[in-house]
């Protein structure tokens, strides 16, 4: 067997883990559900304007979001925020907590390089 022959099964199985990892890769960066996605463009094209160029930022910083901030983190700063405009003693501990405010500034931080990055 020749040194192409032996180094063919080789090429294949390192094609193979890099396409796993890739992969991976992938659905890790895309692990927002599309309805989420909607819902944050739908949200900045209101705060920015109903124009192309707003849905093509939009869409932009979602992604740019979604590269930094986990989806669950994700899902736990939007309820801070929501849940801490509620009035009484339910909204302050959502205004108070460690972790409520620690996923809020990690969303926020990831919304700031969006915006250098799409706007």
């Amino acid at each position: 067997m020749n040194l192409a022959g032996q180094l063919r099964p080789i090429v294949a199985v390192a094609a193979v883990l890099a396409a796993t990892v890739y992969a991976a890769r992938a659905e890790e960066a895309n692990d927002y559900p599309t309805s989420a996605r909607a819902e944050y463009v739908y949200g900045c094209m209101k705060a920015n304007g109903e124009s192309r160029q707003s849905i093509e930022q939009c869409s932009c910083s979602i992604d740019v979001v979604a590269s930094i901030v986990s989806y669950e983190r994700y899902v736990t700063a939007e309820t801070a925020l929501s849940m801490s405009q509620v009035r009484g003693n339910l909204g302050v501990q959502f205004r108070t907590s460690e972790q409520a405010n620690s996923a809020v500034n990690d969303l926020r931080r990831a919304q700031a390089e969006a915006e250098v990055r799409c706007f």
